[in-house]
């Protein structure tokens, strides 16, 4: 068992990274942290009117959304729309592993990571585990031609990942 008063001091005389986080690990039996690397665009306002692809992963990529687990987490991003003002869903898809998004924001209150947030946290908590790795991955959709690629490499990730 590590000394966590040890690890308590060691933590506080560590920098966080630029936005102020940090991940814990273990390493030679000791916990360690290092700073989650930040990687949104610099300066870029996430709750401007556009399209984003977002994929969020499971805990280690566990195969989580399979069977009931997978038409709950689909039943929470149809309503996204619904709960959140501002928000349209353009297309999704549910693997295993992970799922992809595009969403639409037109005139949102909320910015991009609070919409994942929320949707990270109700469906954890109706499946009752930690369902989500930390953080996501979004882009920003700046064209026509770009939507339509990340479009077709959604419908077609099942393929790649064997799963259809």
């Amino acid at each position: 068992m590590p000394n966590l008063l040890g690890w308590i001091t060691e933590a506080q005389s560590t920098k966080p990274d630029k936005s102020g986080n940090y991940r814990l690990y273990w390493n030679s039996g000791k916990l360690k942290m290092r700073a989650i690397k930040n990687i949104r665009l610099k300066d870029y306002d996430y709750s401007l009117d556009g399209f984003y692809f977002i994929t969020i992963c499971t805990d280690y990529r566990r195969p989580y959304l399979t069977g009931e687990n997978k038409e709950i987490v689909a039943q929470f991003i149809e309503q996204l729309p619904r709960k959140i003002k501002g928000v349209k869903l353009d297309y999704y898809q549910i693997l295993p592993s992970h799922i992809h998004l595009i969403l639409i924001l037109e005139h949102c209150e909320l910015k991009l990571a609070e919409i994942i947030r929320r949707l990270k946290a109700a469906t954890k908590e109706q499946l009752g585990f930690k369902l989500w790795q930390p953080n996501y991955y979004e882009h920003v959709i700046r064209n026509q031609k770009a939507l339509a690629d990340i479009r077709e490499y959604i419908q077609n990730n099942p393929l790649k990942e064997r799963i259809l």
